[in-house]
């Protein structure tokens, strides 16, 4: 049976051998002329139009002064919509199923993440809207399949994907994959929240969203383990270690401190220590975004209530288990901690990440303890951070050493207040695309033609949204060649 790796390998192949293969003359052609062409879809083949990405598009790409650049961004931009998203109906109500490139799945993390760029575009766009209201109203049926899981089929009687179908744990019909990560419940309340905040539309937020929501709650608290190991276990038949969980399933043990335990990172490997600091960071912000959401759509006081003492203890017990000191005593964040005393310094390029934190909104930019967390991860002190000829940056277990994850570079930039390390932060992502015109899961740091999957539509998407946004921020960064 292959493993989730051999398979995005053989795809990524596959797409190298067939798609760029069969664009080589073309794309020879257009780095050597004035104008590079366009790798989207033709109109016709594209899976969603909106008009409001595609005159943001267009007003975007013209304000940018370097050719590869605007061509980058008018191939990763939109890619999303043009390649990811199927749109249909259930129940008579809208439902929207985004894979996330490659694999033809659903991941609640990555569909949520990418199309959170859209979202300021959404209330003037009808089209936009229908499909946040299918997907919201989907990622909200997955929740209600099963809480615990992290990627569900289009069809909810269909069967796991093929690296799957024999894990040791509690599969449930429409599931793709069941791996207990706590972003996974995160994600969804992070884009029913910013939706409803840019549009004031609460058309999606009824009573089954709302039963979804009850589920996210009583999960987290299930994953507290104050009473025992509580219902999940994972175990997978795999040559890679981080495929699967210690201990029957359980995981390496922990001391419960009020923390919520996570079997696996948002890269989809298994944690070394369960109380998982940035993920912990992210359901803090979840859940008083939901308890804001519960008090002014639904007028639910007692549930909005029970949300914000969740956050309010899972706060307090990171802010005091959490947090390390180097040999000046500054403090910083930890990546893992099992309330044993006992705690793991890293960060992995998948978001939530210590490095991502100010993105996701869990802190500001400014704040003396993500500062000096930030400076940490970005250095030798990670064991993941690489430098190379190509560029610098973060990776991570699942694709091993020397393999620099484009979206790390996106995140710093995302939170640097630095013009330099914004504008450096572009160049190696616009010298690292081995020609493609996308961005790639991973990359060796010394050769970007060796990268994985030709087909991400969650980095390709993120680099559009860094684009838009140092527009925003720093319009004349962009006007001439990097």
């Amino acid at each position: 049976m292959p493993t989730r790796r051999e398979f995005l390998k053989w795809s990524s192949l596959a797409a190298t051998a067939g798609v760029v293969g069969d664009a080589l003359p073309q794309l020879a052609l257009a780095q050597g002329a004035p104008n590079y062409l366009s790798k989207r879809p033709p109109p016709a083949k594209r899976k969603f139009v909106s008009q409001a990405v595609e005159r943001q598009l267009a007003s975007v790409k013209a304000g940018i002064g370097d050719p590869k650049l605007a061509w980058m961004f008018e191939n990763c931009y939109p890619n999303t919509l043009d390649t990811t998203v199927e749109l249909g109906t259930l129940d008579g109500k809208p439902d929207t199923f985004v894979i996330t490139g490659d694999i033809d799945a659903m991941w609640l993390r990555d569909s949520s993440a990418q199309v959170v760029p859209y979202i300021p575009l959404a209330k003037g766009d009808p089209a936009l809207q229908r499909l946040f209201r299918g997907l919201i109203r989907r990622q909200a049926r997955c929740i209600r399949i099963d809480p615990y899981a992290n990627a569900f089929m289009p069809d909810p009687r269909a069967q796991p994907l093929s690296w799957a179908r024999h894990d040791k744990t509690d599969m449930k019909p429409g599931v793709g994959e069941r791996k207990w990560e706590i972003d996974s419940l995160c994600y969804p309340i992070r884009l029913a929240h910013g939706y409803w905040q840019a549009t004031g539309d609460a058309e999606p937020f009824d009573d089954d969203w709302r039963a979804a929501m009850h589920r996210v709650l009583q999960t987290f608290r299930e994953q507290q383990r104050k009473h025992g190991r509580g219902p999940y276990h994972f175990q997978r038949t795999s040559p890679i270690p981080t495929e699967t969980q210690m201990l029957e399933g359980y995981g390496n043990p922990t001391r419960p401190n009020g923390m919520i335990h996570s079997m696996f990172r948002p890269s989809d490997d298994a944690c070394i220590y369960p109380l998982f600091v940035p993920a912990n960071l992210f359901a803090v912000l979840s859940l008083r975004q939901l308890a804001q959401m519960s008090r002014a759509l639904h007028h639910d006081e007692a549930f909005a209530g029970d949300c914000e003492a969740l956050a309010t203890e899972v706060e307090q017990a990171v802010n005091k288990d959490g947090r390390m000191r180097d040999a000046d005593g500054r403090e910083f964040w930890a990546y893992e901690i099992d309330g044993l005393g006992n705690q793991l310094f890293m960060d992995d390029a998948n978001v939530p990440s210590l490095l991502g934190l100010p993105y996701l909104g869990c802190c500001e930019r400014n704040d003396a303890l993500y500062q000096n967390t930030r400076n940490r991860v970005w250095s030798t002190h990670n064991p993941y951070f690489f430098q190379g000829r190509a560029a610098e940056g973060i990776g991570g277990p699942h694709e091993g050493l020397r393999m620099i994850w484009p979206m790390s570079i996106m995140i710093y930039a995302q939170t640097s207040n630095d013009p330099a390390q914004v504008r450096q932060c572009l160049k190696w992502l616009r010298d690292t695309d081995a020609g493609t015109g996308f961005m790639h899961e991973a990359f060796d740091q010394d050769d970007p033609s060796h990268f994985t999957r030709s087909w991400f539509a969650w980095a390709n998407t993120l680099f559009g949204e860094l684009i838009v946004d140092v527009q925003q921020g720093y319009p004349g960064m962009l006007r001439d060649k990097l």
